[in-house]
């Protein structure tokens, strides 16, 4: 059982060292936090991996989108 969670643990890490996170915001996070739920809830890790990374990414969309409109100046009236 620890060695199957080391082994997962560098694989994540060196995923995460591997990847482009500009295109995968918030889905790193989000496929670590997934996968261990995953595992925990019964052996489905890879299934909780793949929806924490899209919820991951999702909520990085969202907090994104309001940080822009945040920044945005209000247009002028006319």
């Amino acid at each position: 059982m620890k060695l199957k969670l080391i082994a997962a643990t560098v694989c994540v890490i060196s995923t995460m060292a591997l990847s482009s996170f500009a295109h995968a915001a918030g889905c790193t996070e989000g496929a670590v936090v997934g996968g261990v739920a995953g595992h925990v809830a019964g052996k489905h890790g890879v299934a909780g991996a793949a929806a924490g990374c899209a919820v991951g990414h999702h909520e990085a969309s969202k907090k994104q989108k309001a940080a822009s409109q945040a920044a945005a100046p209000n247009a002028p009236a006319k």
